[in-house]
């Protein structure tokens, strides 16, 4: 299988702004940041506010320049492109918006064929091609209204289909569902996964909401202050975080080890041992593991924890109260058949006794 091809390459890339008054300061908005896109990707790129994935994104298209550092788009520089020249290449690089940016004054049909009219496509085509967007993402009847007749996530339906009139083969979404509900959001990513999957568009999605890219990354980027500080596929990063700020991240969805408030409140409801136990991938089989202190004749209950699951892949933390049968014995004996099940666990996962 050919290995895929890169269609958005940074390489150590840097924007500084340079002060505004007298004695100020430079802000470095971008620092040396090097990733690379593969064509089909959905590409996550998730930071805190003020980390710089916005004005990332807005090199990727050239409405800012970087101040260093080379941006390849299907394999052209264009960090230092004239304008004239970059205008092909924004044509190949949609982009939809955090507040949908339509223009008030044109019905949803002409604000989905604006793009078409920038690029002097005859009217015909325009038509068509509108139809046939405004069909794509389900709002045919809604050709003749305008924006202020649309709920938030109609409006976000007619930015991709604007985004989409020109065919481009990058997708660049900036924050596209802050603004919506979990039902509309949810719809919306739907909706950006068909794009990926039936045009083939790559998706780059700017985000500080782990749910998105929970729900429609392949691969994703850690940013802080500026820098990527980790990448990888999604499961990886999700299920292994290895940076503080990742981790912080992570865990805003998936819970893990209880905290010190979360244990004592645990440990005041519930009697018996309590143990954290790993479960990632398929490697793991939660059945053999529970089936461990059943035939040892120890009762357990989930306190804690959850199990996730990303592109058909498994992971997670479920913290248990065990308590042995009543036939286990004195405290001792007791002791020993939750001890001896325990050694057994650990051969199929990480066990992490937190009382």
């Amino acid at each position: 299988m050919p290995a895929p091809s890169p269609v958005v390459e940074l390489r150590d890339v840097s924007k500084v702004y340079q002060p505004t008054t007298r004695g100020g300061a430079e802000v470095v908005a971008i620092d040396g940041v090097s990733l690379t896109v593969d064509a089909g990707d959905v590409y996550g790129i998730i930071g805190y506010s003020g980390a710089g994935k916005s004005t990332l994104v807005r090199l990727i298209n050239a409405l800012e320049r970087s101040t260093s550092g080379e941006i390849l788009v299907n394999g052209q520089d264009i960090a230092r492109l004239p304008e004239r020249e970059l205008r092909p290449v924004r044509l190949g690089i949609g982009m939809i918006f955090q507040q949908f940016n339509l223009l008030g004054s044109r019905t949803v049909a002409a604000n989905v064929g604006y793009p078409l009219e920038v690029a002097r496509l005859p009217r015909d085509r325009r038509r068509a091609r509108v139809a046939e967007m405004l069909d794509f993402v389900g709002l045919s009847d809604k050709a003749r209204a305008y924006p202020d007749q649309l709920s938030g996530g109609q409006k976000q339906r007619v930015g991709i289909a604007r985004a989409l009139a020109t065919q481009p083969g990058i997708l660049l979404a900036d924050e596209a569902t802050s603004a919506l509900d979990p039902e509309t959001t949810h719809e919306v990513l739907d909706l950006l996964g068909r794009v990926n999957k039936e045009f083939g568009v790559t998706i780059i999605v700017i985000t500080h909401e782990m749910d998105v890219i929970q729900t429609l990354a392949t691969k994703v980027a850690v940013m802080d202050q500026g820098r990527v500080i980790e990448r990888g596929d999604v499961f990886d990063v999700f299920s292994n975080p290895q940076q503080p700020a990742s981790a912080r991240f992570v865990s805003t969805v998936v819970k893990g080890l209880p905290s010190a408030g979360e244990l004592a409140v645990l440990r005041d409801r519930h009697p018996g041992r309590i143990v954290t136990l790993a479960f990632r991938d398929s490697s793991v089989d939660q059945a053999r593991v529970f089936g461990e202190f059943a035939a040892a004749g120890i009762t357990f209950e989930v306190v804690y924890g959850g199990i996730n699951e990303i592109q058909g892949r498994s992971f997670g933390h479920l913290t248990l109260a065990l308590t042995p049968g009543p036939n286990a014995g004195s405290a001792g004996e007791a002791d020993a058949v939750v001890d001896a099940a325990l050694d057994r666990v650990r051969t199929l996962t990480t066990v992490t006794e937190v009382r």
